[in-house]
């Protein structure tokens, strides 16, 4: 899978990674671009698309047989008066 359809130069394209790899948010990375914030917000949600893509893959290769699972209780008696 990769990016299609994409309308913005490669240059901005490499900046927009740049600062989606910075987590710099969509609307500022647009700012400094001088582009449209919609341009770079979906530019961003393909690039989260792709990321889960490949994630799911690498996970079925990887727990591709059985998986046994143990229970566990994660927290605690929170303390002080509720209600």
């Amino acid at each position: 899978m990769k990016l299609s359809h994409c309308k913005l130069l490669r240059k901005q394209q490499l900046m927009l990674l740049e600062y989606f790899v910075l987590e710099v948010t969509a609307r500022f990375a647009a700012d400094l671009l001088d582009i449209q914030p919609n341009s770079a917000a979906l530019f961003y949600r393909k690039l989260r698309e792709v990321i889960v893509h490949y994630l799911e893959k690498e996970a079925h290769e990887i727990f591709g047989g059985a998986i046994e699972l143990d229970e566990s209780y994660f927290g605690g008696v929170r303390k002080g008066k509720r209600g």
